[in-house]
């Protein structure tokens, strides 16, 4: 191979102007490494933003890993990049940039911008051809019917290191082809219409479960190639199967191989630890304004969109990039130009996120996970918000697992917890989160958080799946949740899949996957999922048997359904409920059936509404309510116009 390194560059004069303002959209293109072919010969591109570097060179397998033999040139411009081009290369070499920092610092760099790197715990990066011919065009041209706020959403939160593994060692894994044969098939079954990846870009140390990212633009080698990734993504699009991907703009680990003082000095994150540093993460905060920060961090999201045919981003932690006192005590943090708590940088950097994503893809979903009461996250920007399609409702999530882990004698004094959540339902566009963060660290399994004997832990576990997939809004199930999983996740293990063998868990899974699918069937649960009239209550006072009843609704009369929830063990029978029409309504959904191992109460198949007042409806039904149950009956044709 030719050794030496000739001076070349993707870069035109407008990339610079992009650059320069902020606004490139597409720097993955234009810096790391790329194969092209330069006045005839092939080889390799290398670009890389390092202004405060004296001297940047490329040093690999190429070279014996000399430092000396292939330096980049600065350009002068400016814009602190190093390029060249170097003939001969090929895909499948391993580098690194050997910088010598204005401080006398030298240090080995992995490329922010590689789109493969070893398998930690190795650290070089690698020239990779990441070419592939997809097969999901079906899927990829009808998608924003998939993806849209009047669609069916329920998802399947995975992590792809421990939902199967074949052997039960922490670093055993099948790869992203064997993935594809063995989740596919299961998430179609089920019956979601989509997964959502924990992070699957490159990451130094495993149990940071994917959160601390290292290899922005390059799928983990753990489970293979670039091309393996892609293989699943295809996989599932051919199913029929939506794939959103945790994506985590607000910080990166402090390992020297990453982009931690990359040249020298703090240049993707802030110099004063005050708002570069993060306590709680022990990780590193980006400078969201800072304009190549803010290029480089929406040209990640671009790429994954458009490179790896991802149907959405869930965006990590929004709390931690929007807040500049979060998880800081007073003293620690520095108050913005008004004196307020907000990083006025990084709330602009989530605009011009989501309308960059949504101007190149208007079929897709960006979905921030949020803990806070910030207003408008799911807005649009025009309307003063920050430009999501979807937020995580994690109001509703702590108030209905506080409320589902009193025994059942108390949750008459706790009643506002499962019902105060529709007072604020219609503010955001919300998706309902079961996720990792509930199941592990101590808070115990889905099944376990459920008072009572093992009967009343598996009915409670099957009506709060049931409610779940009854509340408006979008849906998210950790995996194993399905499973009735005994202990809590643990990313070293598999799924206990040999639960499925007894009655009890198989309840909990079929139960699910029943669910899901009617769910998909029924347009009053999906249609108008964002707006209030799709809801309407029909018992929300009845405290002392805790007891509710709502009616959820889509665009068309006849696509109703009434809802039913007994939260005792305690049968009911002869409750009326009213409604707000004179219809026949027969029983499609019964979570105390003995399929799913209930106690078969026989809850009434059909019910006649009577011209009897009740709770201010002028009609009313009476209905036998089993114990720890969920109820959905579909409305029948109209025999007459509601007179209320």
């Amino acid at each position: 191979m030719n050794q030496s390194l000739v001076p070349y560059s993707l870069l035109t004069d407008y990339d610079i102007y992009l650059l320069k303002s902020g606004t490139h959209y597409r720097l993955h293109e234009k810096l790391g490494s790329h194969l092209v072919t330069y006045k005839g010969e092939k080889g390799c591109y290398f670009g890389v933003w390092a202004p405060n570097a004296r001297s940047v060179s490329v040093t690999g397998t190429f070279n014996d890993w000399s430092t000396q033999s292939h330096q980049l040139i600065p350009r002068n411009d400016g814009t602190g990049i190093w390029e060249g081009f170097i003939p001969g290369m090929e895909s499948g070499e391993k580098y690194k940039y050997f910088l010598h920092a204005a401080n006398g610092w030298e240090v080995y760099k992995g490329d922010p911008f590689a789109r493969k790197w070893e398998c930690p715990p190795e650290t070089a990066s690698i020239v990779w051809d990441d070419s592939y011919d997809w097969l999901d065009k079906k899927w990829m041209s009808s998608r924003s019917k998939h993806n849209s706020l009047d669609s069916p959403f329920a998802v399947y939160e995975v992590h792809l290191g421990s939902w199967k593994k074949p052997k039960e060692e922490e670093l055993s894994f099948y790869s992203y082809e064997e993935m594809a044969e063995k989740l596919v098939p299961y998430v179609k079954e089920m019956g979601f219409t989509h997964v959502e990846l924990m992070p699957l870009m490159e990451h130094p140390y495993y149990p940071s479960w994917g959160y601390q990212i290292h290899g922005f633009f390059a799928s983990t080698s753990r489970f293979g190639d670039p091309q393996g990734l892609k293989f699943l993504i295809d996989a599932f699009h051919q199913a029929g199967i939506g794939v959103i991907m945790d994506w985590v703009p607000s910080h990166f680990p402090a390992d020297i191989h990453g982009l931690y003082k990359f040249d020298g000095t703090a240049l993707y994150e802030h110099e004063d630890n005050r708002k570069g540093y993060h306590p709680e993460w022990n990780s590193y905060i980006f400078n969201y304004g800072r304009n190549e920060v803010r290029s480089f961090l929406i040209s990640n999201a671009i790429f994954w969109l458009e490179y790896y045919h991802i149907d959405g981003l869930r965006v990590d932690a929004i709390a931690s990039i929007i807040f500049l006192d979060y998880a800081r005590e007073e003293g620690q943090w520095i108050p913005n130009k008004y004196g307020g708590n907000e990083n006025l940088e990084a709330i602009q950097f989530l605009k011009d996120l989501n309308t960059e994503v949504y101007r190149t893809f208007p079929d897709v979903q960006m979905i921030a996970e949020d803990s806070t009461a910030y207003p408008k996250v799911s807005r649009p920007i025009y309307d003063g918000g920050l430009g999501f399609g979807m937020k995580w409702m994690m109001g509703w999530m702590n108030d209905t697992l506080k409320y589902f882990k009193e025994d059942p004698i108390n949750r008459k004094y706790h009643h506002g917890q499962i019902t105060f959540s529709i007072v604020y339902a219609w503010s955001e566009n919300f998706m309902l989160p079961l996720s990792h963060d509930e199941v592990v660290h101590g808070k115990a399994s889905l099944l376990l958080k459920m008072p009572g004997d093992d009967w009343q832990k598996f009915a409670n576990l099957r009506l709060l799946i049931g409610y779940m997939y009854m509340h408006p809004g979008a849906k998210l199930l950790f995996m194993g949740s399905e499973l009735g999983q005994l202990r809590e996740w643990n990313h070293s293990r598999s799924l206990d899949w040999d639960l499925l063998e007894h009655l009890s868990h198989q309840s909990i899974h079929n139960w699910t996957k029943d669910v899901n699918h009617f769910y998909k069937k029924e347009k009053a649960l999906y249609e108008l999922a964002f707006d209030e009239s799709g809801f309407e209550w029909l018992v929300v006072g009845e405290y002392i048997m805790s007891l509710l009843a709502f009616m959820r609704k889509g665009r068309k009369d006849n696509d109703q359904l009434m809802v039913v929830m007994n939260m005792t063990p305690i049968p009911r029978e002869q409750f009326r409920v009213g409604v707000p029409m004179e219809s026949d309504w027969k029983l499609v959904l019964n979570s105390d059936d003995n399929a799913y191992w209930g106690s078969d109460c026989q809850a009434l198949k059909a019910l006649k509404t009577e011209p009897v007042s009740s709770n201010g409806k002028t009609f009313s039904v009476c209905v036998d309510i089993p114990p720890l149950c969920i109820l959905v009956y579909k409305r029948k044709a109209s025999r007459k116009r509601s007179k209320a």
